[in-house]
């Protein structure tokens, strides 16, 4: 069985400082790979260079939609480092209306440009949206996002259905299996096999029985034991499920290869 974690920030506290221990825990809860994502430019060297140390990390470049003052990549930027052999997606990107208020249109602006350069480098875009919803659907229409994921998804069936009539894979969560849930656990039972990933958002937002602890990719197991349970599934199904699609939407992922660990 072959489990991965498609959303973590390893390079956070309270990950990074143990990060051996960390990747043990991967291993022996079958979750072979993980990717790590980019929210600066700071945290963006940080990944870059756990992915290039480790092989079963890989890496996306972006910057979230949270800070205005934060410093940006150009375009040019990212499409340069969209080339790195390690780096498979854009983002985070997307809209945050939760933390973010007032005129909003340097956050637009930020995600149009991230959504133009997961288009130019043909990588997926990896979406953040918080309360802002049915923009964030409407600027991945009218810009053609050309694929991507919904990451740590919290809105309704009515909102999975436009993420899905757009292309876009679903991520969930540990906030899957928290009782005050239902409306996400009726989208993870919408939501088609073959469109499903799973997610820590490690250091974050640990699942049951987790909860309350700082997560790491490890844990992803439960949220996809949730995810079988609520689904009427099996853990191996929805294990070879998300693992296929996430190498299906990351296709610049290879497999994971035993013989690379002994290099």
């Amino acid at each position: 069985m072959q489990l991965i974690d498609s959303h973590c920030h390893l390079n956070f506290e309270g990950l990074a400082d143990r990060l051996p221990e960390v990747l043990a825990n991967m291993a022996d809860n079958q979750v072979k790979q993980a990717l790590a994502i980019g929210v600066s430019k700071k945290s963006f060297a940080e990944i870059l260079a756990i992915a290039e140390q480790h092989p079963q990390i890989y890496a996306t470049v972006g910057i979230h939609p949270d800070d205005p003052d934060t410093e940006e990549f150009t375009l040019a930027e990212l499409l340069e480092h969209a080339r790195h052999p390690k780096v498979v997606g854009i983002g985070e990107t997307g809209l945050d209306y939760h933390w973010c208020k007032g005129d909003l249109a340097w956050q637009h602006r930020r995600f149009a440009e991230h959504i133009e350069a997961a288009n130019q480098s043909r990588l997926p875009l990896i979406v953040h949206t918080r309360d802002a919803a049915d923009d964030t659907m409407s600027m991945l229409k009218t810009h053609q996002a050309h694929a991507g994921v919904i990451h740590c998804f919290t809105e309704d069936v009515r909102v999975a259905k436009l993420a899905l009539d757009l292309g876009f894979y679903i991520s969930f969560s540990g906030i899957v299996t928290f009782k005050n849930a239902p409306l996400i656990q009726e989208a993870a039972r919408y939501t088609p096999l073959d469109r499903i990933l799973v997610e820590t958002d490690a250091p974050f937002l640990a699942p049951v029985p987790k909860r309350g602890k700082p997560n790491e990719p490890a844990y992803v197991r439960h949220t996809a034991e949730f995810l079988a349970q609520l689904r009427g599934d099996t853990l191996e199904n929805i294990a070879t499920a998300t693992t296929a699609n996430f190498y299906r939407l990351f296709d610049k992922v290879p497999k994971f290869n035993e013989a690379q660990m002994l290099i």
